[in-house]
């Protein structure tokens, strides 16, 4: 039986991989579409907030309408429209089929990673839920942050084809094995829509959604514009950018380990401590960016911080949620996408104004933010 359980862990966090890898990878190819498609590298970049944004909506309310669908069902569904989305951006003939390609799988990420979520945190014992949710998170990760080296490397040394061909094999690989490996996964609690819905009325649940916007605020403030300051304030090369994002994809991934002990053992504790730990690495950064070795080792030391707030924002909304796990899992998928989305234009707002060192103070103010929160949500839960 646990061999089963820890399969099916595996399942969910290489196909959680092959989702956010989708979404994501095209990030360090734009100017090649933009190139391939004949379009500006602006316009290119829908296919990344159009995805964002369709995932941002699509968020609380796909997860809403299929939890009632065998979790099964919804797997295979989802990992057939990508795996098939993408092999048809391999033949896509211009930009506006390419960008529909992209839009149209995009809808059913939140139901796959909401749902591999809770079926994570529910395959296992109480006390270990968060340890299991955690290991679904280094496939987020995974996707987010090493999806786009691997990516850009596939596309340039061979072509935008192949990339695309890189998504679809992976998103194929993990829909044989739900297919031969997973079981079938009835929902045996029927929850009406009203009653799921009904945990937006929770004075935690609205607190929790705002502490995860303001703390991927923070987190994707500063993230988005990494390259840019590693560039322009500690002037390292092209080559040695790419190393360092890979050493943060990699410490992203060792947060998430961390983080499934910390939150099983200490979740109050941890979440408060957070934003310090984060407003302290941002301090420093801004203090020291002009030095190579010490910023390599705080972007190090924010790349396992980053492994662990990822957990921490989806713990604070299912904790607040749990009797309507899915749609609460798609509740965190809409905040954290709003904070990816809000933190930049902050930041880039500042560098705008006072330079590229500056986006820090944007994601400073975010995470002070934060703490006030943290503080409301532990009154509200003492007074529960």
């Amino acid at each position: 039986m646990k061999d089963n359980k820890n399969l099916l862990i595996l399942i969910l966090t290489i196909g959680v991989f092959g989702i956010m890898n989708t979404e994501m990878g095209i990030i360090g190819i734009l100017p090649l579409i933009a190139q391939e498609f004949h379009v500006s590298v602006p316009t290119a970049g829908l296919l990344v907030s159009g995805f964002a944004l369709v995932v941002a909506i699509a968020g609380p309310t796909m997860p809403l309408l299929f939890s009632k669908v065998n979790r099964k069902t919804v797997m295979v569904l989802a990992l057939t429209i990508f795996t098939a989305s993408n092999i048809f951006s391999m033949f896509a003939p211009n930009f506006t089929l390419l960008l529909l390609a992209r839009i149209i799988p995009a809808a059913f990420h939140p139901i796959y990673v909401s749902m591999a979520l809770t079926v994570a945190g529910t395959s296992v014992e109480r006390s270990e839920s968060a340890r299991a949710v955690a290991k679904v998170f280094i496939g987020v990760s995974a996707g987010m942050v090493l999806g786009v080296p691997v990516t850009s490397f596939i596309a340039t040394e061979f072509s935008f084809a192949m990339s695309m061909l890189f998504f679809a094999v992976v998103n194929g690989i993990m829909l044989l094995a739900t297919l031969l490996f997973v079981p079938s996964m009835p929902v045996t609690e029927v929850l009406s829509y009203g009653k799921q819905v009904s945990v937006l009325k929770k004075p935690l649940m609205l607190v929790a959604i705002i502490l995860v916007i303001l703390l991927n605020g923070a987190l994707f403030g500063f993230y988005s514009y990494l390259s840019d300051f590693l560039e322009n304030v500690t002037y390292l090369s092209t080559r040695m950018i790419s190393f360092v994002l890979l050493i943060y994809g990699l410490t992203n991934i060792l947060g998430n380990i961390i983080a499934g002990r910390v939150l099983t053992t200490n979740a109050n504790k941890t979440i408060f401590i957070i934003p310090f730990a984060l407003i302290t690495t941002y301090v420093l950064l801004f203090l020291t960016g002009t030095l190579s070795g010490v910023t390599v080792l705080l972007i190090t030391i924010l790349g396992i911080i980053a492994g662990i707030i990822a957990n921490i924002n989806q713990y604070v909304i299912a904790e607040a949620g749990p009797e309507a796990p899915d749609f609460s899992n798609g509740l965190f998928l809409t905040a954290a996408n709003l904070g990816t989305t809000f933190g930049p234009i902050i930041c880039g707002i500042f560098i705008s104004q006072f330079g590229t060192i500056y986006s820090l103070f944007g994601a400073i103010i975010f995470a002070i933010l934060s703490i006030f929160v943290i503080i409301l949500r532990n009154k509200i839960a003492t007074t529960a």
